[in-house]
C-alpha cells in the first residue's frame, strides 16, 4: 500500500514537472467556455481585439447607439483578425463577417467603443461591421455574406431601436471626415437593406 501511494505521488510530481515545461500559450484555456459565451450576438465567435485598440465604455448608457457602419476589410478574414489583435494597429471592429460562409466573429463588445469609423463621435454612437473582401472585387460579396450580415444588422437595429434604413445603416465612406471608400460602389445597398428588413 505504501509503495502504491509512493508511485502515485511520484507520477503526480512527474506530470506536474512535465506540464511546467510546456509553454503557457499551449496549455488549454480554462476560460474557453466563458469566452465562447462572451458574445453579444448569438452564433458569433469571440475573437477579441487587443484592449489597446478600443475604448471601454458602458453603451448605450454612456452614449446612444444611432448607427450601424458597414465596412469592407481590404484584407482576408484571417489578416483582418490579426490586425485587430495587434496593439500597434490602433483599430478594431465590433463584428467581422467572413466571405465564403458568412461566419461572424465578434472582436469588441457592443458596450465598448471600437475604433473603426475614423470619427470619434461616430465611433461612440455606432456598431461597426467589417466584411471580408475588397471594394473592387464583388465576388467576395457572396450570398452568405450578405444574408448573415443582414441578420446581424437587423438584430442590432431591433436591439437598439434603430430604423432599418439607409439613414441609420451607413457605409464607412459616409462617415463625416472619412477618407475611406468602403464598402464601395459594388456593394448592393438595395439588396442589403431589403435583406435587413426581411431578416
Amino acid at each position: 500500500m505504501e509503495r502504491a501511494r509512493s508511485t502515485t505521488s511520484r507520477r503526480r510530481f512527474l506530470k506536474g514537472a512535465a506540464l511546467a515545461t510546456v509553454p503557457y500559450a499551449l496549455l488549454p484555456d480554462t476560460r474557453a467556455g466563458a469566452q465562447a459565451q462572451a458574445v453579444d450576438y448569438p452564433g458569433a465567435e469571440w475573437q477579441p481585439a487587443s484592449t489597446s485598440n478600443y475604448t471601454s465604455s458602458n453603451r448605450p448608457t454612456t452614449y446612444p447607439i444611432d448607427y450601424v457602419v458597414i465596412h469592407v476589410t481590404q484584407e482576408t478574414y484571417a489578416d483582418a483578425l490579426s490586425i485587430f489583435q495587434n496593439p500597434a494597429k490602433q483599430v478594431s471592429i465590433h463584428y467581422l463577417v467572413r466571405s465564403v460562409d458568412g461566419h461572424v466573429a465578434q472582436c469588441v463588445r457592443e458596450r465598448d467603443i471600437a475604433w473603426h469609423a475614423g470619427n470619434w463621435d461616430y465611433n461612440t454612437r455606432s456598431i461597426g461591421i467589417e466584411h471580408e473582401g475588397w471594394v473592387d472585387q464583388p465576388a467576395y460579396f457572396t450570398d452568405a455574406l450578405y444574408e448573415q450580415s443582414a441578420r446581424l444588422t437587423a438584430a442590432l437595429c431591433t436591439k437598439y431601436g434603430l430604423p432599418k434604413d439607409r439613414a441609420h445603416i451607413i457605409g464607412h465612406s459616409e462617415v463625416p471626415g472619412a477618407d475611406h471608400t468602403d464598402p464601395g460602389p459594388l456593394w448592393d445597398w438595395t439588396r442589403y437593406i431589403r435583406l435587413v428588413n426581411l431578416a
